[in-house]
């Protein structure tokens, strides 16, 4: 059993992969080619906002978003403590100080509480100016953009969508990837729709921010002259094989993975729910998930490494995300990032276990994962 079983998801679209792949070899149009163009205006018609600008990863389209806004030395951006390393490492890189806010226990997401606490204590403090707030949608489900917009605009921050993990998802009929001032998502093999790479993308609704997105991500080159370089950038472009990879994937995660996806995550809730122990990941209503993770809660005295240790002898794969907090991680020691108060994150991190979950899982593999960790955790109550 695969975690995520991507070869299963290539024998399902070799044909069209392969035709596209072809396609773009025939036409040594590598960088830059017609594909990437027609992958960005469909991922923005997707996305429901006017612009994608297409980059490298997601981890460059943060950076990007963040260079777009000048943000660098003496500003202050928030981040959910409970994420991966790339959504406080982008702002740390340009000279901001990221703040680190916890997340509610229910949806791993942003605690829309404990980040207005964050941005009082900053404002208190009055060494740091208060600028943009990174709300990631984990795990596939999107951030509580009704908290957290009205909190960014009374306090008048710029939002930053980190939805590396959220394309998909929706809020109120809403896609996912269009919430922020700026969004962003990653293509990232394992992502919801993934490339056969590095890939990322970043959305706007801002004409004068895309086309500073556009020359950033191409060495700050004039939009009318790529030898003419208005401003310092960066070397980031998705490459043509790519976007030809990502446009039959994006037509099946359209048409039926995404709801492929739901219904094996609707099993797990099924077959775990009579394990009152286990607390099992929550779709608010009026929310949608794209699944890039199903998470789980194990109890507190139960022993995760010997829950993993018992699946793995069943032949059933498990990861922890996240397995420490943002704010514990050692390229924070010593500076300010590294005070934080999340006790929901630390309990987190001691408690969540991943299940393999993809759009090509058959409800028997499905339904042996839950009973495979039903019978590892009974062991130990």
């Amino acid at each position: 059993m695969q975690f995520r079983d991507l070869q299963r998801q290539y024998k399902e679209l070799k044909d069209a992969i392969d035709a596209s792949i072809q396609e773009v070899i025939s036409s040594t149009q590598f960088i830059s080619g017609e594909q990437v163009k027609a992958l960005e205006e469909k991922l923005a018609a997707y996305a429901g906002v006017r612009h994608c600008i297409t980059c490298g990863n997601g981890t460059d389209a943060l950076s990007i978003a963040l260079l777009a806004w000048g943000v660098g030395p003496g500003d202050a951006v928030f981040v959910p403590d409970f994420t991966f390393f790339s959504s406080g490492e982008c702002p740390a890189a340009l000279g901001a100080e990221p703040f680190f806010v916890d997340v509610c226990r229910d949806t791993y997401n942003m605690d829309a509480v404990s980040l207005e606490r964050e941005i009082r204590r900053v404002i208190a403090e009055g060494k740091l100016i208060p600028k943009v707030v990174v709300a990631v949608d984990l795990f596939g489900l999107p951030a509580d953009y009704d908290r957290i917009r009205a909190i960014c605009d009374k306090y008048h921050l710029l939002l930053l969508e980190d939805g590396a993990q959220g394309f998909g998802g929706e809020l109120h009929g809403k896609k996912a990837c269009s919430f922020g001032d700026i969004s962003t998502t990653s293509f990232f093999p394992a992502k919801p729709l993934g490339c056969y790479g590095d890939g990322g993308a970043i959305f706007t609704d801002d004409d004068r921010v895309a086309d500073l997105c556009r020359s950033i991500a191409v060495h700050g080159k004039n939009a009318d002259n790529k030898y003419d370089n208005v401003r310092l950038g960066m070397n980031s472009r998705l490459d043509t094989l790519q976007a030809a990879i990502l446009l039959p994937k994006f037509e099946a995660f359209r048409e039926y993975e995404l709801e492929a996806v739901n219904r094996v995550a609707n099993m797990y809730r099924e077959n775990l729910k009579d394990r009152e122990e286990l607390r099992l990941p929550i779709v608010k209503e009026g929310y949608y998930s794209s699944w890039a993770q199903y998470t789980v809660q194990l109890p507190e005295w139960a022993d995760r490494a010997q829950i993993q240790a018992c699946m793995k002898e069943e032949g059933i794969p498990t990861m922890i995300y996240y397995g420490k907090p943002m704010h514990r991680q050692g390229a924070f020691a010593g500076t300010g990032s590294a005070i934080a108060d999340c006790p929901v994150t630390e309990e987190l991190c001691r408690r969540v276990l991943c299940l393999p979950i993809h759009p090509y899982m058959a409800d028997d593999e499905a339904e042996t994962v839950a009973k495979g960790l039903k019978a590892a955790v009974g062991r130990q109550s």
